[in-house]
Formats: C-alpha cells, structure tokens, sequence
C-alpha cells in the first residue's frame, strides 16, 4: 500500500462499448468541477485526450465502464504515471472497486484524503522472426498465444529463462499476471494470484496430451514461447484483435518497465471481498 493520494487534475474518460458510459462520465466531471477542480471528459479513444494523458497533464483518471476500460485505461496511462479510478458499468468488475451507485462517497473519500495507490505488475511481449523483433505491447491481463480460425490445435513450445519448460499440443497457451488470474487465465482452469504478487501464469487452453497444469512462475521470470509445425497460430494482448504468427516465431514476455497505478479505498481485503462478490454470479462471460 502507497501512502494517502489527492488529486488535483482529474480527467474523466467513457467506455464507449457500454452504453451508459458517456452519460455517466459527464455527471462524475459535473460533480468533480463542483468540488472546484477542473475536469475534462471524453471517450478513452478520443486522440487528443490520450495525447494529454500522455504528456502527463493530469494526476488521475476516472475510468466509466466496466473491466474492458479499465484495461484500455491501464495501457494508456502506465506509461505516464497516471492512477486510475474505475467506476464500474458492467458486468463483473474484477478490477473495479467502485460501482454506479457510489462514486460520489467514493470520490468524497478520495478528496479527503482516503484513498491509496494500488501498483499491478504488468507484461512485456515482443514478437520475434529470426531473432529480429517485429512489434512489442504491454499488456495489463495477458499474452495469449493461441490457435487461429482453424480448430485444430497449435503446437508450441516454453522456455523459462532460457531452459526448456514444456511443450504443448493445445488450443492455446495463456501468461498471465497476478490481474489477469481472474481474467481469460481463470476461465480456462488458472488459480487466482494476490494482486500484489509479480509473478508469470502460465495457463494452458485445452491441451491435449500435453501437461494440463498451469505453472506460477518466479518473479522476475522471463517466458519464451515458439511456435511449432501445423496449423496457424496468433498472439493475443489483452483480447485485442490477433497478429499472426508463423512456425518458428517466438513470443517473449517479461515483467514489463511499467505498472498499471489504481485507486483503493480501505484495507487491501477488499479484493478478496470483490472477489467473493463475483464467484457465484453466473455472468455471459468476461468482459474484454
């Protein structure tokens, strides 16, 4: 837990995939610029607010949505330093401690001096062909390399620090962080981490013959995973549109140089408590 945190320059972004968001985020703007602090509102996607967040222009952002903003949110902002306040729209909300129904308490709190700052590891990936690196993402969830529109299963091989792990014949093979546990890793069989933890997940997507375990990593553990013979296979960061991958191209992952800052309020049970909340509930799926 980080010391106490007081914003002085908010901004408020929407989800635009939640229809609710862009109404929502205009009233928590109203409502900060009625605390006398000057706050700007728009769509995560909108270039120019990115471009301020970016520059470093503000000290928080209110993410309105549900998990997938927040997510996109994490991307944008841990560059920069800038903590993220999630006000949750949807439908889970695994990464969101604050509902529709009490962001103005919250944000009261968060003005008087309540609230602290939460740091998540997160990933690094780069995809490499012939030793020579072709793209490089953070990722706040997970890196997902996995099988493309055939439904065959991929063939892929790990390497941790360089050692051979394991090989898989499977749907795919997922490295998560200790936040993407509750995510894509845990719907495909994954245990759930402290958030706390800077530890790798390494989950495996239906393996056939193959070690159907998922192994925690060290910190500080590097993963290498290359891609075998047979059908095409495609990387995924954080559920974002796939890049193909060809046979013997490797994905590496990392922790990465930066960490995705979120507000908290209370002791840090409250995960626990917001993970309890959630178990039972019999949702349509994870939000992406």
């Amino acid at each position: 837990m980080s010391s106490k945190f007081i914003p002085r320059r908010p901004v408020v972004t929407a989800y635009p995939k939640n229809p609710e968001a862009t109404s929502e985020a205009g009233a928590v703007a109203a409502y900060l610029e009625s605390k006398g602090l000057k706050t700007p509102h728009g769509s995560i996607y909108d270039e120019e607010l990115r471009k301020r967040i970016r520059a470093g222009e503000f000290d928080l952002l209110v993410a309105v949505g549900g998990d997938g903003g927040m997510l996109r949110a994490g991307h944008l902002c841990a560059p920069s330093g800038v903590p993220i306040l999630g006000v949750n729209l949807g439908r889970v909300g695994f990464l969101i401690q604050v509902d529709r129904d009490e962001w103005r308490e919250y944000i009261d709190k968060l003005l008087n001096g309540d609230a602290w700052i939460e740091f998540r590891m997160m990933l690094h990936a780069e995809h490499k062909r012939a030793g020579e690196a072709l793209g490089g993402w953070d990722a706040l969830n997970e890196v997902t390399v996995g099988r493309g529109m055939t439904l065959r299963p991929v063939r892929l091989s790990a390497s941790v620090d360089g050692r051979h792990l394991t090989s898989y014949v499977c749907d795919g093979l997922i490295a998560a962080t200790a936040t993407g546990s509750t995510a894509y890793a845990l719907a495909a069989g994954g245990p759930i981490l402290p958030p706390d933890l800077r530890n790798i997940l390494l989950v495996p997507i239906a393996p056939h013959l193959s070690v159907d375990r998922a192994v925690v990593l060290s910190e500080g553990s590097s993963v290498s995973i290359k891609i075998g013979a047979g059908p095409e296979a495609v990387l995924s960061i954080d559920g974002q549109p796939s890049i193909s991958l060809m046979e013997d191209d490797h994905v590496d992952v990392r922790a990465a140089d930066v960490s995705a800052e979120f507000v908290r309020f209370g002791d840090p049970g409250y995960f626990y408590r917001n993970l309890t909340a959630h178990m039972n509930e019999n949702s349509l799926g994870l939000p992406r």
